[in-house]
């Protein structure tokens, strides 16, 4: 997938729009206009990760692709600002701090083992039984993991199963497209 600049854009457009809307006056809707890009139709997951002051303050998202990505973009905002249970609402005294990042997600390709990881490539999602967890690719390098690191404390910390549970779980890669507010004039401080 390609996105245009106009197409990225519009996404932070949207995403920022539609977090401001909900936290200034608890409105919920999205933008459901159909004017946009064939790339903004496309069916795909998404997570959009919410930012104050450089500090996360919420991180949410999907695989499904059964909605518009401009639709799904909008919905994880509002959810990234407001449902992310590990950190507090993002306020309306924050907005002007706010900057958000929306990974655009391929589809998952199953691996069999942590050498088929290419770190800041790939994100990681792992199944076992009812347990899931995932990682976007930035993760691992922002915390300087190497492939067996990232597997061992996405199982730990976001699938909930033991250290070494990767070993005898579902594992698949994904790669994410990234949109950062901060990269558009109109967005920044």
């Amino acid at each position: 997938m390609i996105f245009s600049k106009t197409d990225k854009r519009k996404l932070i457009q949207l995403a920022t729009c539609a977090v401001e809307n909900y936290i200034l006056n608890g409105d919920y809707q999205v933008d459901v206009s159909s004017n946009y890009s064939k790339n903004l139709q496309k069916k795909c997951g998404v997570f959009v990760s919410a930012y104050v002051k450089d500090n996360l303050r919420g991180c949410i998202g999907t695989f499904e692709e059964d909605e518009p990505l401009y639709k799904t973009v909008q919905r994880m905002a509002i959810a990234a600002v407001s449902r992310d249970s590990r950190f507090e609402r993002v306020n309306a005294s924050e907005l002007k701090q706010l900057k958000l990042e929306i990974s655009i997600l391929t589809p998952r390709k199953p691996i069999h083992d942590a050498s088929e990881i290419e770190i800041g490539k790939h994100g990681i999602f792992i199944s076992r039984g009812a347990n899931r967890g995932t990682f976007l690719p930035q993760v691992a390098v922002n915390q300087h993991w190497s492939a067996e690191e990232f597997l061992s404390n996405c199982s730990r910390y976001k699938a909930g199963i033991e250290w070494d549970g990767w070993k005898s779980a579902d594992k698949y890669v994904y790669e994410a497209i990234v949109i950062k507010s901060s990269d558009f004039k109109e967005f920044k401080d």
